[in-house]
């Protein structure tokens, strides 16, 4: 609102009810919004971190430690820690592992901002600090990473990413599936995780999970008629369905004699029929089809011992195709045997009470399926999450061969690095830096918390550990500090890439925001709490 001249005439320039937040106000809030959400996901940090549980509006459970699932499944709605939670996403999308340090990077970032805001120092005096920090950082990883890509080091990464996430019993066997699976699909140092397909079932243990060198497609044989199992699989695959099509135009017969009739119908069998016998001709056993087969088709290929599945998820199809070298066929008429892929065997197996179709035994496969088994749904699905982020961290160790030691190692390396390189800036630039380097110590300093270790007596036993050995970090295990690298706890260097970059930009944003004008369909929660970290806090 605004006046003009000395006419006392008011001037509207923001909708009534609109809210605003000038200065210091917006950046208190926007920080505090930071803290608040690292310091949700900050107790599930390392093997010994707790877990939480998360019900939607509908009774639906999920329980996980999963840093970006936890913040997926919360219902955040304020504007600075939606950016937070934008971080997370990207580390899964990018690496697949390491949301949970990102996030509270970023908030221990934010946190010691707000200190040296309090000292009047210019928020774009902070914001280049952390930049310049950031690179610095980024410089420091790079001397201290190791090079390293051979199975040993990709199973130790896995059993690294899988440590603390349900699945502890079982992570050697399921560190070897996985380092299997990158390695089978795996073409010239490209990987795509979309190669490798996850197939989740409850009811049996966690041992019980196995890599089929194929693909399992959760269907059923379309008629009982057909074979249950055929060994030296020929197999079609069919984007198109097996019936008569209908006339793209609306079309009338007449028909004026019962045998015209019966001679239609016959045409339209003759024509099923001729379908059928292609495919049989071409020498396929198996026929996986994207749409639909007919029902007089179904009995027609049951009587040529053709197993069929329809309806088959597009996805499946082309993972089919990469494990058993098929060109999937858009015209039936078009099939060949040249069309063809192969496969061992191809069973219809029950599992869980469910039929599933396992295409199993192809020769050098470029696309294959893990079968996670577990005890319950709940347990199944923290061990899906577990199995995803391994993989993420295997692709990455195998496409940039680098690794960091665990266990806090790195970011105390990096911290000891920026303490050395804040002391060669002149300017305010340097209390940032030497912030910056302070932030990054509160991921060992959470995992020494979470095993329910002094933080203050570990960060000062790392700290003086580090004088001899850069891979020195917190066994939270055996509650004491020692050699990372030599224990089997590595990290991918892309890991700590990314969360460090990403958690310095987003806490370079959000230090640059000044006024933040809310428009008055925005929800206003009480802030005493956070109230569910809704929209913004109402105007004082």
């Amino acid at each position: 609102m605004a006046q003009l001249g000395g006419q006392g005439q008011q001037v509207l320039i923001l909708p009534e009810g609109t809210s605003r937040f000038l200065g210091r106000d917006a950046q208190r809030m926007n920080i505090l919004a930071g803290k608040v959400l690292a310091e949700t996901v900050r107790t599930t940090l390392g093997p010994k971190g707790m877990d939480k549980m998360l019900v939607d509006g509908l009774g639906d459970i999920v329980v996980t430690n999963d840093g970006v699932t936890i913040l997926k499944e919360m219902d955040i709605e304020h504007p600075a820690a939606k950016m937070l939670v934008e971080v997370a996403k990207t580390q899964e999308d990018e690496v697949g592992d390491g949301t949970t340090t990102a996030v509270i990077i970023a908030g221990e970032l934010l946190k010691k901002a707000e200190g040296l805001l309090d000292m009047d120092i210019h928020p774009t005096i902070v914001a280049m600090g952390y930049r310049q920090a950031a690179e610095k950082a980024q410089e420091i990883l790079n001397v201290i990473a190791i090079d390293a890509d051979d199975r040993d080091t990709l199973l130790k990464v896995a059993m690294t990413a899988m440590t603390g996430k349900g699945t502890e019993k079982a992570r050697e066997p399921l560190a070897q599936l996985v380092v299997g699976a990158v390695k089978q699909v795996e073409e010239n140092g490209d990987f795509d995780k979309d190669h490798i397909k996850l197939e989740t079932k409850d009811g049996a243990t966690i041992d019980d999970s196995k890599m089929v060198k194929g693909v399992i497609i959760d269907k059923e044989r379309v008629h009982p008629g057909m074979p249950k199992k055929i060994e030296d699989a020929k197999i079609a695959l069919l984007n198109s369905a097996i019936e008569v099509k209908e006339t793209e135009v609306d079309a009338e017969i007449r028909i004026t004699d019962p045998a015209q009739m019966q001679a239609f119908i016959e045409q339209e069998e003759q024509m099923i029929r001729d379908m059928v016998a292609k495919i049989d001709d071409a020498g396929a056993n198996v026929l996986f089809c994207q749409k639909g087969i007919d029902d007089l088709a179904q009995h027609y290929l049951a009587k040529a011992g053709i197993m069929a599945i329809r309806r088959v998820k597009k996805s499946d199809m082309e993972k089919l195709a990469r494990a058993t070298g098929a060109t999937v066929v858009t015209n039936i008429e078009d099939l060949s045997l040249d069309d063809l892929g192969e496969a061992g065997s191809v069973d219809e197996k029950k599992i869980s009470n469910e039929d599933m179709i396992f295409v199993e035994e192809c020769k050098d496969p470029k696309s294959v399926t893990l079968l996670i088994r577990g005890s319950t749904q709940h347990v199944v699905d923290e061990i899906e999450r577990a199995v995803e982020d391994a993989i993420g961290v295997v692709a990455a160790t195998v496409e940039d061969g680098k690794v960091v030691a665990g266990g806090g190692a790195a970011e105390i390396s990096i911290a000891r690095g920026l303490k050395e390189y804040a002391d060669t800036i002149s300017g305010r630039e340097q209390l940032a830096v030497t912030a910056f380097a302070e932030a990054l110590e509160v991921v060992p300093k959470t995992l020494a918390e979470n095993a329910g270790m002094d933080s203050i007596d570990a960060l000062v036993d790392l700290r003086a550990a580090h004088e001899k050995s850069l891979y020195m970090g917190l066994d939270v295990f055996k509650g004491e500090v020692t050699d990372m690298y030599r224990a089997g706890v590595i990290e991918p260097h892309r890991v700590k890439k990314q969360a460090i970059q990403s958690a310095a930009e987003a806490a370079e944003m959000i230090l640059r925001i000044d006024d933040v004008i809310a428009s008055s369909g925005t929800k206003e929660p009480d802030m005493g709490d956070m109230g569910g970290m809704g929209g913004m806090p109402p105007m004082m």
